[in-house]
C-alpha cells in the first residue's frame, strides 16, 4: 500500500492556506525578500553537501550519465515542444510555459535513488547520475529555459538574478565544502527539512500572488484535469523511451533501471525555487502547477514500476529469463 508523502500533504495545505489567507499589503515585500534569502540558502547548502568525490564520480561513468543527461535535458524539452506544437490550444499560455519549464529541469536525487534501490538497479550509478543531473541543472536549466521559451514566445528571468540567487550560492557552498561538508552530512535530515520548508515558503508566496491575480477564476477544474493528463502522457512517453531505448542499446538490466528512474524524474525541490527566480511573480503560481502535479504522478507510477523491476531482477538472480530483457551470453 502506498503511503502519503508528508511533503505533498504540506504542499496541499500551503496552497489551501495561500488561497484562503494570501499574503498582501505590507506582508508582500517581507515574503519577497524571505523567498530570495531561503532560495540562496538552499542552493548554498546543496553546494556544501556535495562532496568533491561525488562531483568527480558523477563525471567518471560518462556513458551511463550521458544517456541520463540526454533524457533529462534533450529528450524532455523536445517532447514538450512537440506536445505544444501538436496541441497549442489545449492549455493556456502560462500552463504551457510551466510544462516547458518542467521539461528543462534536472532529475531528483532522493526518489531516483530510492526507486532504483527498490527495483534492484545500479544504486551507485543512480547516486552519481542523479547528483550529476542536479549539478548540471543549476547551470543548464536557466539557459535551456531561455532557449525553449524563445521558441515558444515566452520570457525568463534576469541573468543577474540567476547568478546571485542560484549559481553564486552553490559555488560558495562548494568552496566551503571542505570545512562545512561534514557538518552538513551529520545534519542531513535537519537540512532536508529546511529545504522542504524553503520550498513551502516559495510556494506560499507564489500562490498568494497568483490568488491575488485571480488564479482560481482563470483556472477551471477542467484545466487541472488537462494538466494531469498531459503530465501523465509525458511521463509514459519518457518511461517507454528510456526502457526500450536501454534494451535496444543492450545495457544490463541494473543499469536500465537506473536510466529509467533517473531519466524520467523532475525535481520539485529545486524546480519551485528556480521558477521563482526565472519568471515574473504574478505567473509563478500557474507555472509551477504542472511540476507539482507531475511530481505526484511520477511518485505513484514509479512506485508501481519499481515493484515490477524488483520481480524482474529477482527472476534474473534465480536464473530465470526476465520477460522483455535481452539476455547476455
Amino acid at each position: 500500500m502506498l503511503k502519503l508523502d508528508p511533503f505533498l500533504i504540506g504542499l496541499t495545505v500551503t496552497i489551501i492556506l495561500a488561497t484562503v489567507l494570501p499574503c498582501h499589503g505590507a506582508a508582500v515585500p517581507v515574503f519577497h525578500w524571505l523567498t530570495i534569502i531561503v532560495i540562496a540558502v538552499m542552493f548554498f547548502l546543496q553546494g556544501a553537501r556535495l562532496s568533491r568525490k561525488a562531483v568527480v564520480d558523477g563525471v567518471m561513468a560518462w556513458r551511463l550519465h550521458l544517456i541520463i543527461l540526454t533524457c533529462t535535458f534533450v529528450m524532455f524539452p523536445l517532447l514538450g515542444l512537440a506536445a505544444h506544437a501538436l496541441m497549442p490550444g489545449l492549455l493556456e499560455n502560462d500552463i504551457w510555459v510551466g510544462m516547458l519549464f518542467l521539461c528543462c529541469l534536472p532529475s531528483t536525487v532522493q526518489s531516483s535513488i530510492a526507486f532504483t534501490s527498490i527495483g534492484g538497479g545500479n544504486v551507485p550509478a543512480a547516486v552519481c547520475a542523479a547528483t550529476a543531473s542536479n549539478i548540471a541543472g543549476i547551470f543548464i536549466t536557466p539557459f535551456l529555459v531561455g532557449l525553449v521559451l524563445s521558441k515558444h514566445g515566452g520570457t525568463s528571468g534576469n541573468v543577474l538574478d540567476i547568478v546571485f540567487q542560484l549559481l553564486l550560492p552553490f559555488v560558495l557552498g562548494q568552496l566551503l565544502q571542505p570545512w562545512i561538508g561534514r557538518w552538513a552530512h551529520r545534519n542531513k535530515k535537519l537540512l532536508s527539512l529546511t529545504d522542504r520548508g524553503s520550498v513551502l515558503i516559495v510556494v506560499y508566496t507564489a500562490f498568494s500572488e497568483a490568488v491575488m491575480q485571480g488564479l482560481w477564476h482563470r483556472l477551471p477544474l477542467s484545466q487541472l484535469g488537462m494538466i494531469a493528463l498531459v503530465d501523465f502522457l509525458l511521463l509514459v512517453c519518457v518511461l517507454l523511451i528510456t526502457t526500450y531505448g536501454s534494451r535496444l542499446a543492450g545495457v544490463p538490466l541494473r543499469d536500465e533501471i537506473a536510466i529509467v528512474f533517473c531519466g524520467s524524474k523532475k525535481t520539485l525541490a529545486s524546480g519551485v525555487p528556480m521558477a521563482n527566480v526565472l519568471f515574473p511573480a504574478a505567473s509563478v503560481g500557474l507555472i509551477v502547477l504542472p511540476l507539482m502535479i507531475y511530481h505526484q504522478i511520477q511518485l505513484f507510477v514509479c512506485a508501481v514500476l519499481a515493484r515490477k523491476f524488483a520481480r524482474m531482477t529477482q527472476e534474473n538472480a534465480e536464473g530465470l529469463p526476465a520477460v522483455g530483457v535481452p539476455q547476455k551470453e
